[in-house]
């Protein structure tokens, strides 16, 4: 099984158990998402932990590392395990019909790699992710200590047209980017006034008009309401994109974005190249982490 060749020089380690004020807002993206996993370990080691968190489809999958104060945890993951068949793979399909087997991550890897669900629990720290609701095509919301929230963090992370829907409560539920790519808009109407996004793509990234109508009416047909809204996430995509950067031109909210255009895919098997990724988001982290720190004392 191919793994990063140095997966062992990742940093590792227990963050302190100070609570930063603020609400972090984590982007979705599939694999490029090891960028955010690498920002994230270098707050913690800064012991920048912020109270709220929240985040959607793999972006809610990277916040259960940092939420549980483990430095290295989620990078360390999908940099060794991104190959396991029963993670990425047939296994993942036999097991929980989509391109991720949440079962095998729950159940095996997680515990395997000592996942500090005490810590995780901490009443101090909120912890919300995004599902879409087929029916309403709507993003649902889902806390920590109110819900199931592993069970929520797989429907966040369920990729359409390749997974089949997680029931939650008797409502299918998808990803959360099929109705909003980045949960920017819940961190402002929660009342927040210190709010940092991290970005999967570089700032002049934006979606092109999505043109699978008839894709999406091929697979969600039963689900109207998702269709529409399919139809226009990458339009609000791109309007959302735009109402962050007015926001953090007037310093109401801090971003940050990876300096250069990523090229991998999606769905990326170069595991040098997720390594590489990772690197650049720990250590563009560390450039910016003075701004940030004026920021959220200002």
């Amino acid at each position: 099984m191919k793994i990063y060749s140095n997966a062992d020089k990742l940093p590792q380690g227990e963050a302190p158990k100070t609570v930063t004020e603020g609400c972090l807002v984590l982007e979705g993206g599939a694999w490029t998402e090891i960028y955010t996993q690498g920002a994230l370990d270098a707050l913690m080691e800064e012991g920048i932990n912020f109270q709220t968190v929240t985040g959607i489809s793999a972006g809610a999958m990277s916040g259960l590392g940092y939420v549980s104060g483990q430095i290295g945890f989620s990078g360390r993951i999908n940099l060794i395990y991104r190959h396991d068949k029963n993670y990425c793979g047939l296994g993942a399909y036999t097991r929980d019909s989509g391109v991720t087997g949440f079962s095998y991550f729950f159940n095996r890897i997680m515990p395997d790699n000592h996942f500090d669900i005490s810590r995780f629990a901490d009443p101090r720290r909120r912890f919300v992710v995004a599902a879409t609701n087929c029916h309403t095509g709507e993003a649902a919301y889902f806390e920590k200590g109110s819900c199931d929230i592993f069970k929520a963090v797989q429907a966040s992370a369920t990729v359409p047209y390749a997974s089949k829907p997680v029931d939650i409560d008797g409502t299918p539920y998808l990803d959360g980017g099929c109705a909003t790519k980045i949960p920017y808009q819940w961190a402002k109407d929660s009342g927040f006034s210190k709010i940092f996004v991290i970005r999967t793509r570089d700032r002049t990234f934006r979606k092109e008009e999505s043109d699978h109508d008839r894709l999406n009416h091929f697979f969600y047909r039963k689900y109207p309401k998702l269709e529409e809204a399919l139809a226009v996430g990458n339009s609000s995509y791109n309007k959302l994109l735009g109402q962050i950067e007015d926001d953090e031109r007037t310093g109401r909210t801090f971003v940050l974005a990876p300096k250069k255009p990523v090229e991998i895919s999606r769905f990326e098997g170069d595991m040098e190249a997720l390594g590489e990724l990772y690197w650049n988001g720990y250590n563009e982290m560390h450039e910016h982490m003075e701004e940030l720190k004026e920021y959220l004392a200002s």
